[in-house]
């Protein structure tokens, strides 16, 4: 009901259940969820301003709308009700799976409503807690690499990427997707992830802790593609790093666009993200690179793709720890303390 640190959450067993609005959606009960550090950043009221405009853009609610506010972007579980336009799927369908975006009510609930196509059948080799590790940190990475990056199984065999923060929720599944699809993968983490990394096919480790990483960055062939999951300082030399004149690419997962909104309204704020990713792609491309901003989207077609390769095991989830629906507050101190090994996962069903 509130912004603010873990004492903003409260638990509720009087939340309305959520109503079909529109023809086009369905309301799943949630058997598992998990966490993503934009629900720590929502949290603490990151993204309000922007996030409200895609809630009420016409402005036709008196009251701030937002509030109370259901956190969690991932779902796995049961198809409860359709709308009238929904063919795809039916009520009692036990295995779905969907990423919801931050501007709607999330997961973390007994019950979500979800548009039809955000929604997929979950894949059949993976129980609902495991499947809920996925979507998010999976579509997040799949417009990265994919959709942004311009990746895809047939091009991506023998190319040399670049993973920076490969060890988190979106980096463990990056790893496995471009080394799916035949690239040759350098993972930057700390060395406690090292083994991970090594199992999820990434060819080279680098710790980022043991000396300068530029430097060891630069003893190892160019690259042809980077995702940085770190952002700040890194930006300012990655990009180096990248073959030039060849197509090389750089994609950033941090970037200012809430923040600048937030700062400084609809309006300004958009001016602002345009002037800075306008000026960094011109200024790369006459170097001889790619320079790309990319956001999670939300995608039921997407995932089907990503369940094809998570069921013929080219991608596994890759989970730190699963908490119990009671034990969200700690969950979230769990992911505030950084350093995760793949994703926090709360399961709603089994809850105390």
């Amino acid at each position: 009901d509130r912004y603010g640190c873990n004492e903003a959450l409260r638990f509720t067993r009087d939340m309305v259940l959520p109503a079909i609005r529109f023809p086009n959606e369905v309301v799943i009960k949630v058997h598992a969820a998990s966490l993503n550090p934009i629900d720590l950043s929502m949290r603490s009221g990151y993204g309000a301003t922007a996030l409200n405009m895609k809630r009420d853009p016409l402005k036709l609610k008196s009251e701030e709308t937002e509030f109370p506010l259901t956190l969690g972007r991932d779902v796995s579980g049961v198809v409860m009700e359709c709308g009238l336009s929904v063919s795809y799927f039916k009520p009692g369908d036990e295995v779905v799976w969907a990423a919801i975006p931050p501007w709607k009510q999330g997961t973390l609930s007994e019950f979500v409503v979800a548009s039809g196509n955000e929604v997929s059948f979950k894949p059949k080799s993976l129980s609902h807690t495991e499947a809920a590790s996925l979507p998010y940190v999976g579509l997040t990475a799949w417009s990265a690499v994919h959709q942004v990056g311009g990746l895809n199984q047939n091009n991506c065999s023998g190319k040399r990427v670049l993973i920076l923060g490969a060890s988190g929720g979106v980096g463990t599944f990056a790893v496995q997707l471009v080394k799916a699809w035949g690239a040759h993968v350098t993972a930057v983490c700390s060395h406690d992830a090292s083994a991970l990394m090594k199992k999820l096919g990434a060819d080279d480790v680098i710790d980022y802790k043991s000396g300068n990483l530029e430097e060891q960055l630069k003893a190892l062939p160019l690259f042809d593609f980077i995702l940085d999951n770190v952002g700040g300082s890194t930006e300012k030399w990655a990009l180096n790093l990248l073959k030039k004149w060849s197509g090389a690419t750089y994609v950033t997962l941090v970037t200012p666009f809430l923040i600048n909104m937030d700062k400084l309204g609809v309006a300004d704020g958009m001016l602002q993200t345009g002037v800075t990713v306008g000026s960094k792609t011109v200024k790369h491309l006459l170097k001889g690179v790619h320079y790309r901003w990319a956001f999670f989207m939300p995608s039921g077609p997407s995932l089907d793709e990503i369940a094809e390769l998570v069921d013929s095991g080219k991608i596994q989830a890759v989970i730190d720890e699963v908490f119990t629906f009671s034990e969200v507050p700690k969950a979230f101190m769990k992911l505030e303390g950084g350093h995760a090994r793949g994703k926090t996962v709360i399961d709603v069903i089994g809850r105390k």
